[in-house]
């Protein structure tokens, strides 16, 4: 729902302010989303000063210096003077813009604080601190593994478990040939979501740890 909100936001960002892009790094920060809740077209932003402009980022981003906010603020009043649209051509476009805006940070804190609890919760499981030793598996892939793969007794064997990830290679055979060189089956459970350049990291760079 955060990935579809975010593409309906874009277009209709498209329609009222599409200079806005490019001016803060992350076009879905806080800050980014604040500015847009308070200066929506480009006709809000000519309508004050660059110094108000400058205030406002402040206001919305104190850990920066105000030389970042008075610069961003320049960005901001150039982007309103190369924009195409002074005002969006149909009020609904300024009205769906707040709403996907405020959608958005709610989304984001949503997210934020359902990462937090699984944080919270895989810190009590021990093998959490055990896949993480696997070199390129960090907290949030190896929460993801424990997710999927549920109850690690289940499998008996190394070999069951990649086939449950779909890893194992495919066998291609006609007649009397047999093929050597097979593609990985991808025929494991539906249920499981892992990427399988994850699974593969975790079971064949370092076996003893899906064991």
């Amino acid at each position: 729902m955060y990935i579809k909100t975010k593409l309906q936001f874009q277009a209709v960002l498209d329609q009222v302010f599409p200079e806005f892009r490019g001016i803060f790094g992350d076009l879905y920060s806080k800050v980014s989303f604040h500015v847009l809740l308070a200066f929506p077209t480009a006709e809000s932003v000519l309508a004050v000063t660059q110094r108000e402009l400058a205030d406002k980022v402040a206001e919305l981003c104190p850990s920066r210096s105000y030389r970042w906010a008075t610069e961003k603020a320049a960005k901001i009043r150039a982007a309103a003077n190369r924009n195409p649209f002074k005002r969006p051509r149909l009020e609904s476009h300024l009205f769906s813009l707040d709403m996907y805006i405020k959608m958005l940070l709610q989304y984001k804190e949503h997210l934020s604080s359902l990462e937090k609890e699984i944080d919270a919760l895989a810190m009590e499981i021990e093998e959490y601190k055990i896949i993480q030793s696997i070199p390129g598996i960090g907290g949030k892939i190896a929460a993801t593994i424990i997710s999927e793969l549920g109850e690690i007794d289940r499998f008996n064997h190394p070999t069951k478990l990649v086939a449950f990830a779909g890893l194992d290679p495919s066998v291609f055979s006609s007649g009397k040939f047999t093929a050597t060189l097979n593609r990985i089956s991808k025929r494991g459970s539906s249920d499981c979501d892992i990427p399988c350049s994850t699974l593969s990291c975790a079971v064949y760079a370092n076996p003893e740890a899906s064991e």
